[in-house]
């Protein structure tokens, strides 16, 4: 019997420490999600001015705060196929912070600024392009009533007003809450579901399409040479964060770090 035990015992203290090499292997990463800061071709749009030197000198602050998770590499929303435009323009702006830029966007006031301020020395774009009909329910109204979708729509109104008020702290704390993150991934898929004539799948079949472009985005990111000592900061559009965020909690390489250990104002 005392035999038993002290198997036992070692059993369980291999488990453990396999387990523990296991978390202490996996690439750390800071997936964090921002509206977008200048133009967009999203359906919804957040008042922000990103001119104003105010909502700079706050984006700034943000980075700052950021760029504690000390990242080695910065992944953007845009597409792979410009990755050796971005790595020219992120090294321009880290020799010259002050350069001047026109139309200043996340990228530059969020991503290039938390590469500088930690000495990141590698960034990509993952973004895969694929549309989708998100106003098919509009198109099959007149054919059905979809009592749920309908429903969940008109509770809209406030939600987003709570994600778009305050200055940029407030509103980059709201966006990257649990909650506001499941919103966006039922706004902008899982509600399609809702959505069909009798016998077939049409709202499904678009919300799979924007399942399939961020599986798409995830396919790139994992196509990067990154290492077990490498610490990732995305910075995308909030709703790709929602989806990074259900891909990498079940992830073999990944281990998500709390953004609110670091957005602190």
């Amino acid at each position: 019997m005392k035999k038993l035990s002290i198997l036992f015992a070692l059993i369980l203290s291999v488990t453990f420490l396999i387990a523990q090499s296991d978390t202490n292997s996996k690439v750390q990463v800071l997936n964090f999600g921002t509206f977008h800061m200048g133009g967009t071709s999203d359906a919804h749009k957040t008042e922000y001015d990103e001119h104003d030197k105010k909502n700079q000198t706050e984006a700034q602050a943000i980075a700052a705060a950021l760029s504690e998770f000390k990242p080695t590499v910065i992944i953007v929303e845009l597409v792979p196929e410009r990755n050796e435009w971005l790595q020219k323009y992120y090294a321009d702006y880290v020799q010259n912070p002050d350069m001047k830029i026109k139309n200043p966007s996340e990228l530059e006031l969020l991503a290039f600024e938390v590469g500088r301020l930690s000495s990141a020395e590698r960034i990509y774009g993952i973004d895969h392009r694929m549309g989708y009909n998100y106003r098919i329910a509009e198109e099959l109204e007149s054919k059905r009533e979809f009592k749920t979708y309908n429903a969940y729509m008109q509770n809209l109104e406030a939600k987003i007003q709570k994600m778009d008020a305050g200055n940029t702290w407030d509103k980059l704390r709201t966006t990257n809450q649990p909650e506001t993150l499941d919103f966006l991934l039922n706004i902008n898929a899982d509600i399609l579901t809702h959505v069909s004539t009798e016998g077939n799948f049409e709202g499904a079949d678009e919300a799979a399409k924007f399942y399939q472009r961020n599986l798409r985005m995830y396919s790139n990111l994992n196509q990067l040479d990154l290492q077990e000592d490498d610490r990732v900061f995305i910075l995308m559009g909030a709703t790709h964060t929602a989806f990074f965020r259900e891909f990498m909690e079940r992830s073999p390489k990944y281990e998500l770090v709390n953004v609110f250990d670091y957005l602190k104002q």
